[in-house]
């Protein structure tokens, strides 16, 4: 399996009632696939996987795969803090068709996990699951890293294919790109892409590509075909883009850019609250520089 490409983090489009609005997000995935991304990650955390309930992440992971494009890898957000109930979100995915699945670390009882928690973790779930598995770091959210030393270890096992780095660290991508080379490194961050590439990345999970797909893949095809000033101009620009839409609003400034460009983006679950005005005004004049139409809309 090749993970070359990018990948947009699906969010979660809800109804009024607060209830999952599945035609929504059938309506999205119809609309990606009228671009060039290489395919989803459903269920991450741009898709407000912890917030959800297990009869909505089956009807999310359904409608996603029933809505995408053939030409389109499939990607499920499935850890959870038990292994069991990892497997059994693995399994499902398998069965539904997915391509891969993502793993995030536990991280509850972090106090008494060491490495050989998570060695014994992924290795359990890689074991069980019936397609590739995909270590998923994310430090600013778990508060767990994982080591260059502990990755390269898990590496070694044949079901697991690849990580999402999301930790920003330029120099861990080069570290495992470098050390496993039939090992798939896929970066976390928006404002990272070229340089990321660079290390010896694969391809990008983004949530700024829900809200930009097109940019995105712009970017990674200027740099695979060596145009690298344009390159650099335009990551430059959404360096800028990512730390205004995802960094500083979240997962409600990707769903309020989505909603300007045409989307069914809405608001966040509760307890994420919707934008202020001031963050909305803020966004409004930062897509007026990318795509002036979009943010008169």
């Amino acid at each position: 399996m090749d993970l070359r490409g990018i990948y947009p983090a699906l969010t979660t489009p809800f109804a009024a009632d607060g209830s999952v609005a599945l035609e929504d997000l059938e309506q999205n995935v119809r609309r990606y696939n009228t671009t060039d991304v290489a395919g989803y990650t459903v269920l991450g955390s741009t898709g407000e996987a912890v917030l959800l309930t297990a009869v909505e992440m089956d009807a999310i992971l359904a409608t996603a795969k029933e809505s995408a494009d053939a030409s389109k890898k499939l990607i499920a957000g499935t850890g959870a803090e038990s292994t069991s109930e990892t497997i059994r979100l693995s399994r499902r995915a398998a069965e539904l068709g997915y391509h891969a699945v993502l793993v995030r670390t536990p991280s509850y009882y972090k106090p008494m996990y060491g490495p050989e928690v998570y060695s014994e973790y992924y290795r359990a779930v890689a074991d069980a699951s019936p397609i590739p598995v995909l270590i998923y770091s994310i430090p600013q959210f778990t508060g767990v890293t994982l080591e260059t030393k502990a990755i390269l270890a898990l590496a070694e096992h044949r079901n697991i294919a690849g990580i999402k780095e999301s930790s920003g660290l330029i120099e861990r991508v080069e570290e495992v790109a470098t050390a496993a080379k039939d090992f798939q490194v896929l970066t976390g961050s928006a404002s990272q892409i070229c340089a990321s590439l660079a290390a010896g990345a694969r391809g990008a999970v983004l949530a700024l590509a829900s809200a930009l797909p097109e940019k995105c893949v712009a970017v990674y095809d200027l740099y695979r075909r060596e145009r690298w000033e344009q390159a650099k101009e335009l990551q430059w620009m959404l360096a800028k883009a990512s730390q205004a839409i995802v960094t500083e609003c979240g997962i409600a400034g990707v769903k309020f850019v989505m909603d300007m460009r045409g989307y069914r983006g809405g608001i966040p679950r509760l307890p994420l609250l919707p934008l202020a005005e001031e963050q909305k005004t803020r966004l409004r004049e930062m897509l007026m520089l990318l795509e002036p139409a979009a943010a008169r809309n």
